[in-house]
């Protein structure tokens, strides 16, 4: 059948008005099956990665098979070489040699790998009522009524009295017990019921239950937390005091899962924003030689200002970074100022149940692509880097080149709050930098949910950016 010739006003509306699809709308066969092979290899990632530690192990060990080395100061640098370094277990770097000199500026792709969870207290076991507890302090912005009765893990590791460190995985594993936080039964909860929502859990009502059994034959006080140091002891050979010197951490006891009939959506713990680390990884992964230096940075600490030794603030990426210049005699400065970054972190999905806390015309939608974020911050762009017009024209004009599915996109209404993100930190080392990421439902709770099509276009188009710069 002949096709019907358009109108004029049909041409100039597809000239001028900018009437963005569905991504599945656009999507090419061959990005289809090369999304599906992708979100398979990001769902692996995601379970081996429920800590930022473990998160960082996962990363070196994909690394290495890929040919990457540990990168020390003075070693000599050439274009194709693959460089990482890992700060305190906690935060690595990686990055491909280009063939231009570093004075001409890197590629950056910066994403961070903590996520919110429940840290135990540096003296966390307590009996009451003939039960063990783990006292916890939550981190980053949790909504703490989501991790009440959930089936819940520990991970971490225990550095003991001698300096020895024990690893802790525990519900991981075949056969694992696992945790959980009790709430109030609802016969017994009208009190509770009328609280508003962030002051029906009280954060110190987030205890971990880990047990019940009394010690045997034993006479004293506190038998049922005797007995568990007395699991703990035979299984890692610590005793309560070694508590003080642990990081453990409580995470949901949930496997990345399809979701939806059509399988189109991933849901799993740590999406935010171990979504975007994964992507700016594999997408470093997929170059060999690039034009300018490849730079991917996974940082630690954002969900808590991105403080400390681990996290953006730190002068560790200036060290990685003023390390490869001088192999190359480039100044920091002069690298800093050609350079340009992708600060690659999820953004809110726009979600119908809520339309009250969205902008509808300038919200990112589940199946539209990567989005871009000019500006982050709340209300009045605060705590924002807000990209210039040339910043955003130049990935614009980037991603359109190389086929990436992608949409704009802000973090709710004006006045609905917002949130930050690495970004502002990059682009305070004078480096031009824009926020880039997958948008999730649910974001921050211990189940957040994203589109396949989106996780994909988020690594096609950190790739482009890579090869482009």
């Amino acid at each position: 059948m002949e096709e019907k010739e358009k109108t004029p006003a049909q041409l100039r509306r597809e000239a001028l008005m900018d009437d963005q699809k569905n991504g599945y709308d656009c999507l090419t066969a061959e990005d289809e099956a090369a999304m599906k092979s992708y979100c398979e290899d990001y769902k692996k990632f995601l379970d081996a990665a429920m800590t930022e530690r473990e998160a960082v192990d996962e990363v070196v060990r994909q690394a290495q098979a890929r040919g990457f080395v540990p990168f020390t100061r003075g070693m000599t640098v050439n274009p194709g070489d693959k460089f990482y370094r890992v700060n305190r277990g906690k935060a690595v770097m990686l990055a491909v040699i280009g063939e231009k000199s570093l004075a001409d500026g890197v590629s950056i792709g910066a994403a961070h790998i903590d996520s919110p969870r429940l840290d135990l207290k540096p003296q966390p076991l307590y009996e009451d009522g003939e039960l063990g507890f783990l006292k916890t302090h939550y981190y980053g912005g949790i909504r703490k009524y989501q991790w009440v009765t959930i089936p819940l893990e520990l991970h971490g590791i225990i550095v003991k009295k001698d300096g020895s460190t024990v690893k802790v995985a525990i519900g991981a594993g075949a056969g694992d017990p696992v945790f959980t936080v009790d709430d109030l039964l609802p016969h017994l909860g009208a009190e509770q019921g009328k609280k508003p929502l962030n002051e029906a859990i009280p954060g110190e009502n987030l205890n971990l239950l880990v047990g019940s059994r009394p010690f045997k034959d034993d006479e004293g006080s506190d038998r049922v937390k005797l007995a568990i140091l007395d699991i703990l002891n035979q299984k890692y050979g610590i005793v309560e005091r070694d508590f003080i010197s642990a990081e453990l951490e409580v995470v949901p006891a949930f496997r990345a899962s399809d979701i939806g009939f059509d399988r189109s959506l991933i849901g799993a713990y740590g999406q935010d924003d171990r979504v975007c680390a994964y992507a700016s990884l594999a997408a470093l992964f997929d170059i060999e030689r690039p034009a300018h230096t490849a730079v991917c940075m996974l940082a630690d600490k954002e969900e808590i200002g991105s403080e400390g030794v681990s996290g953006m603030k730190s002068a560790a990426f200036d060290t990685f970074m003023s390390d490869l210049c001088d192999a190359q005699r480039v100044m920091l400065k002069t690298c800093y100022e050609h350079s340009f970054c992708l600060s690659a972190d999820v953004t809110a999905a726009y979600d119908p149940n809520f339309p009250e806390v969205f902008e509808k015309r300038n919200s990112a939608r589940v199946n539209y692509g990567m989005g871009f974020c000019k500006y982050t911050g709340a209300r009045g762009k605060s705590g924002a880097s807000d990209a210039s017009a040339e910043v955003v024209g130049f990935v614009r004009r980037t991603l359109d080149a190389a086929g990436v599915i992608w949409q704009m996109a802000e973090l709710g209404k004006v006045d609905a709050g917002g949130g930050g993100t690495v970004a502002v930190y990059m682009a305070e080392r004078d480096i031009d930098t824009l926020d880039a990421g997958v948008p999730v439902l649910s974001m921050h709770a211990p189940f957040e949910v994203t589109g396949k099509l989106d996780c994909y276009m988020t690594y096609k188009g950190m790739k482009a950016v890579y090869l482009a710069h």
